[in-house]
């Protein structure tokens, strides 16, 4: 027995579901090895789930629910009354994906709409919208879900991205023409018609030169070479909802394996090993995890130092009431246990942003988790307020496996509409810093004070000072030397955009959104906004993103996973390549990476030994008919050098997160370094803990110099390139780790062709 990604799904979306395999067992034995702990937090977790399903009237996300609990109404009697209860129907059954019968409601509508003439024409042009994307939506569901390639839905779409069944989106290019000729400034209908037209191959030369995007707008401003999805050969495509990636060498056998969530109430978390030949196997059962459900973010480290590298799951956020989060203990044996309760740090918040860093550098890691408190009316449309408020929480690791909240006492008790959280020393006085991401609301930068002299430890906000308050309305963000100046810099991007502002930047015009903001730092405790002068003064509608170096020349690069809960948000993944640190190149259509469904949380990691970052990202939405595929892209490579780290604090943390990288290259007579800090990478996804660290056209690597969160300074010369070496805390020389890289699912040449065994 199996139950889908979703509360329930019916029609199309169900049927899909289980037939490309996103769903997890919902059930399991009394044989399934499972901790007692476990089976309590599975408990807890089912009891929310009914609770929202016997209560949809106040569950916005509840849409299978909620269509039958609006079916269940008489409909009113009054002429206006009646059609807004239509309309809200029709809603409900275009985010619960019946997108047919959602048609059939929006069509009815309309000829309602027929019998009043004097109806505001606003009126019938937004009706016409949502009846154009549910047809695009049941276009997306025959072509990228059903009929799936791995370049279905990428943008630009062309070759075999081009869908086979094309009615719905025909439809919508008749809609969408309506529209435009009613209302030719409609910059939303206009990027949506490029879109439709995308989709059957009609793209640009059948869109009137007045409504059509430009093919130039959209190309690459940089070569790189193009990356492959293969999720699907490798079965690592869960289909489900918005989560989150956590991708590392979990079982602690050398290679790294993906943990994924799916935010869905009943959604089952899944971790995949990698078997170090190229092809993952499903371990989820076997790891005891059955019943860990939903989650819209994780992040992981080693928070016990036992050298098993442990998971955090983060529930609640978009919810109007919290959720319990799940701290997962790898037990070093292939499986893990829930010690939410037993660790201290079972609370009911609504959250999806934590970071780990060892705030006290006593050599244990310490969690800061970011919750969402909201006023009576919501900040966001589709984000209901949520009961009081919800102060942020830092656990101080005590070193017997508990933490004690000590949010108070330090002063980072942040009550605020969190969205991501990230920790970097901006200052190099080797205490970890605190930057908060707040959602209609100064951002806020908490410098770590360190310990007055009764030994109190606190923090004071100097985000005003520093200059880094904006945007107002963010999402993630996080701290990288993206210029290799040995300062960490910041970014934080903005979660404020339509379709329409996309097509903007993409036709030169002025776009109504929040754009992101790059910070450098000036090295004296202020940071100056360098945006534009980056060229990154872009729409970037970012949710997930992570930073990696996608071809190996030093310089760090990002991609940025997009969108909204609105189906209408149907706008771009979009990759920026480092030009030497001093601009951003978009290098979306080059590389493959333009993914047109909801982009969550973004891994960057060295899956296949080979030394260059593959990508994995969790896709789809937050309504329960927005489900997608997770995909993997695979790094083809580009000819450059690299280096891994796989680092080992022993009076530090056992992480070694907070650890700051100095590798010196040569090429010819001329030198350069590269500056790197241990982390997971940005808010939404996380990466790998092993450092890689792309060397360009280097000749040789002349030395390494380590700095511990302990203060422990370590430094190596000379040593070779291309290859993983371990580093251990106070040890006298690294140590080369034996490895062999292999191809992912190597016998998928052309994996857009093939269907895994058992599909």
């Amino acid at each position: 027995m199996y139950r889908c990604v979703s509360l329930i799904l019916s029609g199309l979306v169900a049927a899909v579901v289980m037939i490309i395999g996103g769903c997890g067992p919902a059930a399991t034995s009394d044989e399934t090895p499972r901790a007692e702990s476990t089976k309590q937090m599975a408990q807890r977790l089912e009891q929310i789930a009914q609770r929202t399903e016997s209560n949809p009237r106040q569950q916005m996300y509840a849409n299978a629910a909620r269509v039958g609990w609006l079916r269940s109404m008489r409909p009113p009697p009054q002429p206006q009354a009646q059609m807004q209860y239509r309309v809200t129907l029709a809603q409900e059954l275009l985010r619960a994906g019946q997108n047919e019968r959602a048609i059939e409601a929006f069509e009815g509508i309309l000829k309602m709409l027929d019998r009043y003439p004097d109806a505001p024409t606003s009126y019938r042009l937004a009706v016409k919208d949502y009846l154009a994307i549910s047809y695009m939506r049941l276009g997306e569901m025959q072509n990228c879900v059903t009929d799936h390639n791995a370049q279905r839905c990428l943008f630009p779409i062309e070759g075999r991205g081009v869908y086979t069944q094309q009615r719905a989106p025909r439809e919508a290019i008749t809609l969408y023409t309506d529209i435009l000729e009613t209302d030719p400034d409609d910059l939303n209908a206009r990027w949506l018609l490029n879109v439709a037209h995308m989709t059957i191959g009609t793209y640009p030369d059948s869109i009137p030169s007045r409504w059509r995007i430009p093919p130039e707008a959209l190309a690459s401003e940089h070569p790189v070479n193009r990356f492959r999805d293969v999720a699907g050969p490798l079965g690592v495509d869960v289909m489900g909802l918005s989560g989150g990636s956590v991708v590392d060498d979990l079982n602690g056998d050398g290679h790294l394996d993906i943990m994924a969530s799916s935010w869905g109430l009943r959604d089952q978390v899944r971790y995949f090993e990698n078997t170090g030949d190229g092809r993952f196997v499903d371990r989820t059962e076997a790891a005891g995890l059955i019943g860990v459900v939903g989650g819209l973010n994780m992040v992981h480290a080693d928070y016990n130092n036992d050298g098993h590298v442990d998971v955090l799951i983060l529930r609640g956020a978009w919810r109007p009431e919290g959720h319990p989060n799940s701290l997962l203990r790898n037990d070093g044996d292939g499986t893990f246990t829930d010690v939410t309760e037993a660790a201290g740090v079972l609370e009911a918040h609504p959250t999806q942003t934590a970071a780990w860093a060892d705030y006290n550098n006593d050599g244990h890691l310490d969690l800061f988790i970011g919750n969402e408190s909201s006023t009576e009316e919501a900040p966001i449309p589709w984000i209901p307020p949520n009961a009081g408020t919800h102060p942020g929480e830092l656990y101080r690791n005590n070193g017997d496996g508990t933490f004690t909240d000590v949010a108070a006492d330090v002063g980072l008790d942040v009550v605020g509409y969190v969205k991501g959280v990230t920790w970097g020393d901006i200052d190099n006085d080797g205490r970890m810093d605190l930057y908060v991401s707040v959602y209609d609301a100064p951002n806020r930068l908490y410098r770590n004070e360190g310990a007055d002299a009764e030994g109190r430890w606190r923090f004071a906000e100097i985000g005003a000072a520093a200059g880094v308050q904006a945007p107002m309305e963010s999402f993630p963000t996080w701290f990288w030397d993206y210029n290799n100046d040995g300062w960490i810099d910041l970014f934080v991007s903005g979660w404020r955009a339509s379709a329409g502002d996309v097509a903007a930047e993409y036709l030169g015009q002025p776009a109504d959104a929040e754009l992101p903001r790059l910070y450098r730092n000036d090295g004296d405790g202020t940071f100056t906004d360098v945006t534009a002068p980056a060229h990154l003064d872009r729409v970037l509608y970012s949710m997930g993103s992570n930073f990696g170096d996608l071809d190996n020349d030093g310089w760090l690069d990002f991609y940025v996973g997009t969108g909204d809960p609105d189906f209408r948000s149907l706008i771009p993944s979009r990759m920026f390549r480092n030009a030497g640190g001093t601009r951003f190149q978009e290098v979306t259509a080059a590389g493959g990476f333009g993914h047109l469904q909801k982009g969550h949380a973004i891994s960057f990691a060295d899956l296949d030994h080979d030394g260059d970052q593959d990508i994995h990202a969790v896709m789809g939405g937050a309504f329960q008919g927005d489900v997608f595929h997770n995909v993997l892209f695979e790094n083809p490579g580009h000819d450059n050098h690299w280096i891994t780290l796989r680092l080992e604090g022993t009076r530090s943390n056992r992480s070694a997160i907070g650890a700051r990288l100095r590798l010196t290259v040569a090429r010819g007579d001329t030198t350069r370094t590269i500056h790197r800090t241990v982390s997971t990478g940005g808010s939404f996804g996380a990466s790998s803990l092993q450092q890689e660290v792309g060397l360009g056209q280097a000749d040789a690597l002349r030395s390494i110099a380590i700095t511990w969160p302990s203060g422990t300074e370590q430094r190596f010369t000379d040593v070779a390139m291309n290859q993983i070496i371990r580093v251990r805390e106070g040890a006298d020389a690294v140590r080369p780790v034996e490895t062999k890289a292999f191809a992912l699912a190597p016998e998928a040449a052309d994996p857009s062709q093939v269907t895994p065994p058992g599909r």
